[in-house]
């Protein structure tokens, strides 16, 4: 390994689009014309080598095979570098970031997503200082090991551990918030990392590995005032699936109608992985503190107390994809993986 690389992966993203002249559409140019626009990265003491995948995509077109290739393409270079910087879509980073979190089993170096609000040719982008940041993150050690050695998510002065974060903001640039751990760093003038909320394994000398055994059968079921059992049943018992993010209000509460509660106690019988995730952007399920949990209770399903809808979906694929037993998959859910959950 050079001791001093870092390998930046472009897959997309507003940080390297242009705008279509005929249509005013923003789409992915090559990468050649982002690395041009930021002539500070020379002027790192470490060199950067920068890469992008086959078909570039706008992140809202990502699935399970872009996961694959991704982490495919971090493992075939993991040697080489000490640190990489993913350029990504903002919409579904979070998505990407927590997947990554899963699929890698030892990692001891830094994989920093970023990307952008703003193209990165336009004069106020933010795009610039986030990979510059970000580069320099990557390449951070301290007594011979990375300073960050997780998959995160840089945005806009803050790095957060990238299976905690979710994008809020669609407009401003502090586009991402993770409410429910602290940033792993906060940057100003220097960056100030906050070494006790970064995750350092206790054996580092374990080789890495990626796994890439995924299963997208997961649904998600986000409850509202007025939902009806048409809706339900179609999602729960006409969709194919095998797992179901149960989107609840506040602290993991739902509603108790009786046909409700039977078609999710049918669908657990049948061995569908039912967890429920809070649909506020921070705080924690409590399934039984209020009556309108307790049903939920009864009928098996799993709480996902602090964890993101991202991550619950990305971790229900992963899980799927080991193919455990259902029992299995209940108990290593409500279990911390990569510090996904408190």
């Amino acid at each position: 390994m050079d001791s001093s690389k870092v390998l930046i992966i472009y897959t997309g993203g507003t940080i390297g689009m242009k705008e279509n002249i005929e249509t005013g559409a923003l789409s992915p140019v090559n990468f050649s014309e982002i690395s041009k626009d930021i002539p500070e990265i020379n002027k790192f003491s470490f060199e950067i080598d920068a890469i992008e995948v086959d078909d570039p995509i706008d992140s809202s077109d990502i699935d399970i095979v872009f996961w694959k290739d991704l982490a495919d393409l971090i493992y075939t270079n993991y040697d080489k570098y000490i640190g990489f910087v993913v350029l990504h879509g903002t919409d579904t980073m979070a998505f990407t970031a927590s997947m990554l979190s899963f699929m890698f089993e030892n990692l001891n170096k830094p994989v920093i997503l970023t990307g952008s609000q703003l193209p990165i040719g336009q004069i106020r982008t933010d795009g610039k200082e986030n990979l510059i940041t970000a580069l320099e993150i990557a390449a951070a050690i301290e007594n011979n090991q990375a300073i960050v050695p997780e998959v995160c998510i840089y945005f806009e002065n803050r790095l957060f551990r990238g299976n905690r974060a979710r994008k809020y903001n669609a407009e401003y640039f502090n586009a991402f918030k993770s409410n429910n751990y602290p940033p792993l760093a906060n940057v100003g003038i220097d960056i100030k990392f906050n070494y006790k909320y970064i995750y350092y394994k206790t054996n580092i000398t374990e080789k890495f590995r990626v796994n890439t055994k995924l299963d997208s059968r997961v649904g998600v079921l986000k409850l509202f005032p007025g939902i009806n059992e048409q809706l339900v049943n179609a999602v729960v018992n006409k969709s194919g699936i095998k797992a179901l993010v149960l989107e609840t209000f506040g602290a993991g509460n739902a509603l108790t109608k009786e046909w409700f509660i039977k078609i999710i106690t049918d669908s657990v019988k049948r061995g569908m992985i039912v967890v429920n995730v809070t649909q506020c952007n921070g705080g924690s399920v409590m399934q039984g503190k209020y009556q309108t949990s307790v049903g939920l209770i009864n009928a098996g399903v799993v709480s996902g107390a602090d964890i993101t809808t991202e991550a619950a979906i990305t971790k229900l694929m992963f899980l799927l994809g080991q193919k455990l037993e259902d029992f299995e998959i209940r108990a290593i859910f409500k279990t911390s993986i990569c510090g996904e959950l408190s």
